[in-house]
């Protein structure tokens, strides 16, 4: 299976997401934010970092990127899409996702290892975990903050859109402790903290992290 990862001015960690594709048994190809061509890819991974500077607001520079008009319509047929961090806040301002992602309500940086509970396993990307399941992913950000009016929140919540919360103190002042929300369809996915950084027991606080990419080869199979 073929993922994409897309590379923005500016991104961080697309080399370890594209490494995380790789250990899940999936081949990572590398997609340029200035390309119309999504290579035929099978998923999408948008990733943390900081495109175009943060200028504006986080994401909204990316966001109107030539690739990105091609993935909100791939996304929109229904083509697997993971923004994590930076990413999240691109998916949420090309309108792929409900909220806004704003600064943290301590004006601090935040960059700790995070228990998250997983609220959603029924997504493309969560398949390989449980309901209820705990799971330890670094989280690092200075504009995480998730909010949305409380109508918003209500329908997510109604809904079943909250896909993980954060458990054991919440870093940034998200909304209802919200660090990862779903499209209807559960096809797109952003969260804040990093599972690409959970991938390795040598490098990371553990290898949680790993599922989401083996969830969404399996979601590619049987799609």
């Amino acid at each position: 299976m073929r993922i994409g990862v897309i590379t923005f001015p500016g991104s961080l960690d697309d080399v370890d997401a594209t490494r995380a594709v790789r250990l899940a048994g999936g081949e990572p190809v590398v997609l340029w934010h200035a390309d119309h061509d999504l290579k035929d890819v099978d998923a999408v991974v948008l990733p943390g970092g900081f495109s175009y500077g943060d200028y504006l607001r986080a994401g909204a520079i990316a966001a109107r990127s030539p690739l990105m008009q091609d993935v909100v319509d791939a996304a929109k047929g229904g083509l697997p899409v993971l923004g994590i961090c930076n990413g999240f806040q691109v998916l949420c301002e090309a309108g792929l996702l409900p909220g806004a992602l704003t600064r943290n309500g301590h004006l601090h940086f935040r960059n700790r290892d995070q228990w998250l509970r997983v609220e959603r396993a029924d997504t493309a990307w969560t398949g390989d975990y449980e309901q209820g399941q705990r799971i330890l992913i670094p989280v690092k950000n200075g504009e995480g903050r998730y909010v949305a009016a409380d109508r918003d929140l209500d329908r997510l919540e109604g809904d079943g859109r909250v896909v993980f919360r954060y458990v054991d103190g919440n870093p940034n002042g998200s909304s209802r402790d919200i660090a990862g929300v779903a499209s209807e369809n559960g096809r797109v996915v952003g969260l804040m903290p990093h599972p690409e950084h959970a991938v390795e027991d040598l490098t990371g606080p553990s290898t949680d992290g790993l599922g989401f990419f083996t969830s969404v080869l399996k979601a590619v199979v049987n799609a």
